[in-house]
């Protein structure tokens, strides 16, 4: 109980922009404060929060404001997609205190990509001169699907040979480092909810433009993950009756409609960009798709196009989830947004309110992401973050 108890408390000031005072936290924790003020001197004792100075002009006592001690713990975040790896270490309040980006192996050998991550990871935290005792742990974001439980990726798009193999355990035997693995989206909506701001509070959809779509879904301030971890594979999700058939036997799903590698072999079609090798892994498709922006936004019409009508394809998708989940806001981002950014929101918003079921109740905000481009490497080392700080139900199970 004790422990479930600082972890409230943590988390109330975590959520407090501008810290909180021992009496402010009881009357929003519902605890005595003699239990505050014990578990306040617990944590300033584990540098985990620190006093801020006083605050308060009218009668009485001046009140200490508490506020997270941003190197009082430190996690380091992994996003790997199938065209580049991104790493962050992240202080307390997530904040990013080092970053580092590599392109991820072009065959996909895992072994070879395991070996290049556990690199950077060693780099990373030595460029820092953050002590190893202060990182709490390692998180990974990987793409879909998952085997939550086991710490596989299963076949995930773009990384040939990648099928079952055991990321969590191999990353946590070449580091050294206890580590937790969920999906890229997911880890990109627990970014959002940490370091996003005003855009990752209340119930919202997180739209993931990566090498595929997806979606991180977040309701009353909790990340759903649903039954296996797998939550919000919107793959399937028909965009498009007359378009391209999909694997899965139907057509004009958003897997074969509108993701990058659709996209950039419908720009080689229209000679908007050079014929090329087939687009068989990330970096190449990457590229072609940053070519293909650039050509929109220069004013080929033919590359505007294609990139309007994705547009629409993907507010249809990112409608049907709004509505499926009643949720406030619908928040874009991954390692494929910034070039996307500026046509998608001067059109998406337009088209999400015409197909909201809600939008006489009310509104869909509809934002880029508040974390920034590495906002999957910053979710997973949020994992971390969040499984070491946040309260959970299981802390307060007794053993028997």
């Amino acid at each position: 109980m004790g422990d479930f108890n600082l972890t409230v408390i943590l988390d109330a000031i975590r959520r407090s922009s501008g810290g909180l005072s021992r009496v402010e936290l009881a009357q929003i924790v519902g605890l005595s404060p003699q239990t505050i003020s014990n578990i306040s001197r617990r944590l300033l004792d584990q540098n985990l929060i620190v006093e801020a100075g006083k605050e308060g002009s009218g009668p009485g006592k001046p009140r200490t404001i508490l506020r997270l001690n941003p190197s009082g713990m430190y996690a380091v975040g992994v996003h790997l997609d199938p065209a580049v790896a991104t790493f962050v270490l992240l202080d307390l309040v997530g904040a990013v205190v080092q970053h580092s980006q590599i392109k991820t192996p072009a065959d996909g050998d895992p072994d070879a990509v395991i070996a290049a991550i556990a690199g950077e990871i060693e780099q990373l935290i030595q460029a820092s001169g953050v002590e190893q005792g202060k990182i709490a742990g390692l998180g990974v974001a990987a793409p879909g699907p998952i085997d939550h439980d086991q710490g596989t990726v299963v076949e995930p798009p773009l990384l040939n040979g990648w099928d079952r193999v055991p990321l969590r355990d191999a990353l946590a035997d070449a580091t050294g480092m206890s580590v937790l693995m969920d999906k890229d989206v997911t880890s990109a909506a627990v970014a959002e909810t940490w370091a996003g701001g005003a855009s990752g509070t209340g119930s919202f959809v997180f739209m993931y433009m990566g090498t595929g779509i997806g979606c991180g879904i977040v309701l009353n301030d909790e990340v759903v993950r649903g039954a296996s971890g797998n939550a919000g594979e919107i793959g399937h999700i028909i965009v498009d009756p007359d378009g391209p058939p999909c694997d899965c036997g139907l057509r004009g799903c958003v897997k074969s409609s509108c993701i990058p590698q659709v996209l950039v072999a419908q720009a080689q079609a229209a000679g908007v960009l050079d014929e090329a090798a087939p687009l068989s892994g990330g970096p190449a498709v990457q590229d072609g798709f940053a070519r293909l922006c650039e050509a929109a936004d220069a004013g080929n019409s033919a590359a505007a196009a294609i990139i309007d009508k994705s547009a629409v394809l993907v507010a249809r998708a990112a409608a049907v989830v709004a509505n499926t989940l009643d949720v406030d806001r619908v928040v874009f981002g991954g390692p494929f947004w910034a070039p996307l950014s500026k046509r998608y929101l001067d059109r998406i918003p337009e088209l999400i309110r015409q197909n909201s079921d809600a939008g006489n109740i009310h509104a869909i905000e509809v934002v880029g992401t508040g974390v920034g481009e590495d906002v999957g490497a910053v979710g997973a080392a949020c994992l971390v973050l969040e499984h070491t700080l946040a309260p959970r139900a299981q802390r307060l199970l007794l053993e028997g």
